[in-house]
């Protein structure tokens, strides 16, 4: 009996000591696969900015306004597009210019993924991203699929890209956001929605930056919508800053921050949503930003709220400048609601020949435009509608 007692402590402890091996293996694996996340990054970038302009000023004196409302927004005009575009040709035009500023690094075979963000395409049932794919010669061997989230749904597409990236499914991926901004004449929408789209390609290698990690920070807070078959978004005035737009966004910023063990003054530029010009320099300041990390991002007071393309054309107008070694926030935010953080780090590769557009973001919003007044922007975005008539008399 003894020493039957003996040989079952025996294996009892080797059992035990088995487990505790196993446990602890396990935990030096898991510990392992935290610490080291694969290399993914932004190979390239495009971007695209229609031409046509209106003045807040028009907007507000064709509805009796004061001509200040610009001023209290902290917008000065908006982009419009014209009546033979959409955000589908936005789209297109910024993949196209991001597909060039790779040069070698990029080739249309190798684009695994085409993710396409937006709350305005131009079709109900039919993607945006198939267009896309086929306007760069990256079809047949790919996935595409169209996004929507409200303003972060380009954020949500490229989260999705680097997944795909970093798991090796893929070598590229392209995420576009890209929006004509809805908004019903006369409603206050109407003074800051605006139009354009940014494109980044997401890869593992010749990145002119890393994307170091990602935080998003989502809940149930409806302060914008648009129903099924309506033309126009609809809005709760009162939830619209501290409920949604500074909760998600803070919270966002703060979560990536914790999660990284940073703080704002480890970075040198910050691009938030920008619903306007007010609010990400209001929520810059609350999280202990300086206005000169929040300038070279902030594109809305000239060219308006571009929605899905708002936080993505403003990191696109950081990367024009931005030097190696330097560290990048971003932090979009989608009514809905939620917001998508990142943190990224400039690399070398991006100061080699043709690594950037021709002309930065800032630089072709200032030359590139011509202005309409409010009629002619009634016409191009198709807000004056055809009715026929009955003679009363015949």
């Amino acid at each position: 009996m003894k020493k039957m007692k003996e040989i079952t402590e025996t294996k009892e402890n080797s059992n035990s000591a088995n487990v505790n091996s196993t446990s602890a293996n396990s935990t030096s694996a898991n510990s392992t696969s935290a610490n080291s996340k694969p290399k993914v990054g932004i190979v390239s970038y495009g971007y695209f900015v229609p031409r046509l302009r209106v003045k807040i000023s028009d907007i507000a004196a064709a509805w009796g306004k004061d001509a200040s409302v610009g001023e209290s927004l902290g917008v000065k005009e908006k982009a419009v597009g014209a009546w033979d575009e959409d955000s589908c040709t936005f789209a297109v035009e910024s993949a196209r210019m991001a597909m060039k500023c790779g040069g070698s690094a990029i080739s249309p075979q190798n684009i695994g993924a085409i993710y396409v963000g937006s709350e305005s395409k131009p079709y109900a049932v039919k993607p945006t991203a198939t267009i896309v794919a086929e306007a760069i010669c990256a079809t047949p061997s790919l996935t595409a699929a169209d996004f929507e989230f409200a303003c972060k749904a380009g954020t949500a597409a490229m989260q999705a890209a680097m997944g795909l990236v970093a798991s090796g499914y893929i070598k590229q991926g392209i995420a576009i956001g890209s929006d004509t901004a809805q908004a019903q004449p006369g409603d206050a929408l109407e003074y800051t929605a605006g139009g354009g789209a940014a494109a980044f390609v997401i890869g593992r290698e010749n990145l002119i930056a890393t994307i170091g990690d990602t935080y998003s920070f989502s809940t149930d807070t409806p302060d914008f919508w648009r129903r099924q078959h309506e033309e126009f978004p609809q809005h709760a005035g009162r939830f619209t800053a501290e409920p949604a737009y500074f909760k998600h966004t803070l919270g966002a910023v703060n979560g990536i921050l914790e999660k990284t063990g940073t703080t704002p003054k480890d970075y040198d530029y910050v691009v938030l949503h920008q619903p306007n010009g007010k609010f990400p320099v209001r929520a810059a300041k609350m999280l202990g930003f300086n206005d000169n990390a929040v300038k070279q991002g902030l594109i809305t007071p000239v060219i308006g709220n571009t929605y899905s393309g708002a936080s993505m054309i403003g990191l696109a107008s950081v990367l024009d400048v931005a030097k190696p070694g330097q560290r990048i926030l971003l932090c979009s935010y989608g009514s809905g609601s939620g917001s998508d953080a990142f943190v990224l780090t400039v690399e070398k590769e991006i100061e080699k020949p043709g690594r950037r557009p021709k002309e930065k973001v800032l630089d072709y919003v200032a030359k590139n435009k011509q202005y309409i007044d409010y009629v002619g922007y009634l016409k191009h975005r198709k807000k004056i509608k055809h009715i026929e008539c009955t003679p009363l008399f015949i």
